[in-house]
C-alpha cells in the first residue's frame, strides 16, 4: 500500500489541493455539475425531511422517528463538510481556503466525523428495527425514545472522537512548482500511523456496517417469513401482538395466523427497514471496492489518469456514496404512506407561497405596462 495515494479517496473523499484538476475530461466536468446538484437536492430535501417528522405524525415508534431525524441531521452535515465545503470548493477554486492552516488539519475532523455519524446511524436503525421486529423483551427495553437518544447522542460523539486523530495526518505546504498552498500529507507523521488510520477507517466506514446490515437484515428477512406461517398456539410468541384472540384468525383448531393490521404494520416496518439500509448498501458497493483495491494496490497509480477505468470507477463510487445523503426523503416518501402525504402537502403549500409572491408581481407589472 503506497502512502501517495492511501488517503486520497477515503471515506471523506479527501484530497490534496495540489491534485485541483484543470483538465478538460468528461468525469471531471461531471463532478463539477454533480456535486452543487447534489448539494442543492439534498439540503433542503434534508430539512423538509426533518421538519416533517418534527412537526407531524408520521405513524412510526417514537424512538425510529428520532432516529430518521437524527440521520436527517447527520446527511447534511455530509453534503455540508464533504460536498460543499470539500469538493465544490475544490473542483471550483485553484486554491480551497483548506489549503492553509489551520483548516488543513482541523477539515478530516468534521469530513470523517460525519461520514461516519451518517453511516453508523443507518447501522444502528438497523438494530433497533431487528431488535423491535424479532424480540420483545429487548424491545421493551432497548426499542424506547430515551434508548434511542442515547444510542444517537453516544453516535455523534464517538463519530467525531474516532476522526480526531486524522487531525496530524495532514500539513498546509507551499508548492513552488503550483504558486500555491498546498494540504498534503504530514511527512513528520511515521507512515505506520498513516497507514493504521486508513485500516482503521476502512473497518470503520465498510467492512463492519456492511456486516453488521447484511446480517440484521437476513435474519429480519427469515424471521418474517416464518412469522407469516400458520403458528401453533403453543408456538406463538407471548406478546400483546400475538395473544390478542380478537383479531386474530382462526382457520383450523389449535391454530391461528397473525391479524391482518398485524401483518401489514409489520411489512411496513421491514419495507422501510430494508429500503433505507439496502440502498446504503448498494449506493456505497462500488466505493467500498474500489477504494479497497486503490488501497491494496502495490503499482504507483496516477489518481486524475483517468484513462484508466479504475479511476473513473473510483469516482463514480465517490459520486453515488454520497447520493446516500441526499435521497432519504424519497425512500421514506416511497414507502411510507403518511410521509408521502405529508409531503405533497408540503409541497402543495409551497406552490401555493410562491404563486402569491408571483401573482402581485406580475399584477404590477401589467399595470405598469398599461
Amino acid at each position: 500500500m503506497k502512502r501517495g495515494h492511501v488517503f486520497e479517496e477515503e471515506c471523506s473523499v479527501q484530497t490534496d489541493s495540489d491534485s485541483m484538476v484543470t483538465q478538460d475530461h468528461w468525469m471531471i466536468t461531471l463532478q463539477r455539475v454533480y456535486y452543487p446538484v447534489l448539494a442543492a437536492i439534498g439540503i433542503p430535501s434534508n430539512i423538509i425531511t426533518f421538519l416533517i417528522f418534527w412537526r407531524r405524525n408520521c405513524m412510526l415508534s417514537k424512538s425510529s422517528t428520532y432516529y430518521l431525524m437524527a440521520m436527517s441531521v447527520a446527511d447534511t452535515g455530509v453534503l455540508v463538510c464533504i460536498v460543499v465545503l470539500e469538493l465544490v470548493v475544490k473542483f471550483h477554486s485553484e486554491e480551497p481556503f483548506w489549503a492553509r492552516q489551520p483548516w488543513c488539519s482541523v477539515r478530516d475532523l468534521f469530513t470523517y466525523g460525519s461520514y461516519n455519524c451518517s453511516t453508523w446511524l443507518v447501522v444502528v436503525f438497523t438494530a433497533e428495527r431487528f431488535l423491535a421486529i424479532n424480540t420483545w423483551s429487548l424491545k421493551s427495553r432497548l426499542c424506547t425514545p430515551r434508548s434511542a437518544l442515547w444510542a444517537i447522542g453516544s453516535i455523534f460523539l464517538l463519530s467525531h472522537l474516532l476522526a480526531v486523530p486524522h487531525i496530524w495526518a495532514n500539513a498546509s505546504e507551499y508548492k513552488q512548482q503550483l504558486g500555491r498552498w498546498a494540504c498534503v500529507y504530514n511527512a513528520q507523521v511515521p507512515s505506520r500511523f498513516i497507514h493504521s488510520l486508513v485500516v482503521f477507517q476502512t473497518m470503520l466506514s465498510y467492512i463492519l456496517p456492511f456486516l453488521i446490515i447484511i446480517t440484521l437484515n437476513g435474519l429480519t428477512l427469515r424471521q418474517i417469513s416464518i412469522c407469516n406461517r400458520i403458528w401453533p398456539v403453543r408456538e406463538l410468541p407471548a406478546s400483546p401482538a400475538t395473544v390478542v384472540t380478537t383479531t386474530t384468525t382462526t382457520t383450523t383448531p389449535g391454530l391461528r395466523v397473525a391479524p391482518p393490521l398485524l401483518r401489514s404494520r409489520r411489512r411496513k416496518s421491514v419495507v422501510l427497514l430494508v429500503t433505507v439500509s439496502m440502498t446504503f448498501l448498494m449506493l456505497s458497493v462500488v466505493r467500498a471496492v474500489t477504494q479497497i483495491i486503490l488501497r491494496t494496490s502495490d503499482s504507483e497509480l496516477e489518481r486524475y489518469d483517468y484513462g484508466g477505468p479504475l479511476n473513473v470507477a473510483a469516482d463514480v463510487g465517490t459520486m453515488l456514496c454520497l447520493s446516500n445523503a441526499a435521497v432519504n426523503m424519497y425512500l421514506y416518501a416511497a414507502t411510507q404512506t403518511r410521509f408521502r402525504q405529508e409531503v405533497i402537502t408540503c409541497a402543495k403549500h409551497g406552490l401555493s407561497v410562491v404563486k402569491a409572491c408571483l401573482i402581485p408581481s406580475s399584477a404590477i407589472t401589467s399595470a405598469i405596462a398599461q
